[in-house]
């Protein structure tokens, strides 16, 4: 995987954060995105320190001519895109089906679902010329299973696992391979502000056949390995991460 040119978007926390950190020792370069300057020049800094070739550019996947021009730079100055993950994502408003209202919908699935769309979008664009190119969407345990006081987010997960596999077949004849990470709990920002308090996330804990939650180094180890050469059969895939829930 040496030197190959990778991009994150949603990278300046929790397991985007963890994923560019992994391609970074793995020899890459990165490119990272977000919408938060100051973070993004930190995570920078960070990466250069392992000794990758490292650049943030603000973007925010909601707004197509954001993708497009992200994309665009990192073609101008890295000369290809040989994988991005598309991991920038919201918990949306928790909460029953009667507690939500289109704006809450709206807000939840154009991060989620319009995102990963418009990403792939123009990641596609590059890597059909290319004729190479690997992409990883990040969906959730949640995206094949329903999830009572998460259905908004439930639901957008499933539409990013429909994308992923439909992506998948279309750009296969091209040699672009599409998969997904489906993660369980994970140590993250994210799962505190869902689970609100401890005693939610003891349950959540207590639901896992490892009886743990996830470390994001956990999760980026699978991005990783999707991203790369030795994943080269492997595409329309959806890789669950999660201690054993999915299992069970």
């Amino acid at each position: 995987m040496s030197k190959q040119v990778i991009l994150v978007t949603g990278a300046l926390t929790g397991i985007g954060r963890a994923a560019a950190l992994g391609f970074a020792k793995a020899g890459s370069t990165v490119v990272i995105s977000g919408r938060h300057e100051e973070a993004g020049h930190a995570l920078v800094a960070e990466l250069r320190e392992t000794g990758a070739d490292a650049a943030f550019i603000h973007a925010d996947v909601r707004r197509e001519e954001e993708i497009a021009n992200l994309v665009d730079r990192v073609v101008e100055r890295f000369g290809r895109l040989d994988a991005a993950v598309n991991n920038a994502g919201t918990a949306g408003r928790p909460g029953p089906v009667t507690e939500q209202s289109a704006e809450s919908y709206a807000a939840t699935f154009d991060t989620n679902v319009l995102g990963t769309l418009l990403s792939m979008k123009h990641e596609l664009r590059v890597m059909q010329a290319q004729r190479a190119g690997s992409i990883v969407n990040i969906s959730s345990t949640y995206g094949h299973g329903g999830a009572a006081g998460a259905s908004v987010y439930a639901a957008s997960k499933h539409a990013v696992e429909g994308l992923t596999k439909s992506a998948a077949l279309e750009a296969a004849a091209s040699g672009v391979r599409v998969n997904a990470v489906a993660p369980g709990p994970t140590d993250t920002g994210m799962l505190d502000r869902f689970t609100g308090n401890p005693e939610r996330r003891a349950g959540l804990v207590w639901g896992l056949p490892l009886r743990r939650v996830g470390n994001p180094d956990e999760v980026a180890n699978a991005i990783v390995f999707l991203a790369s050469d030795r994943s080269s059969f492997t595409t329309g895939q959806i890789l669950s991460v999660d201690g054993g829930k999915s299992a069970a």
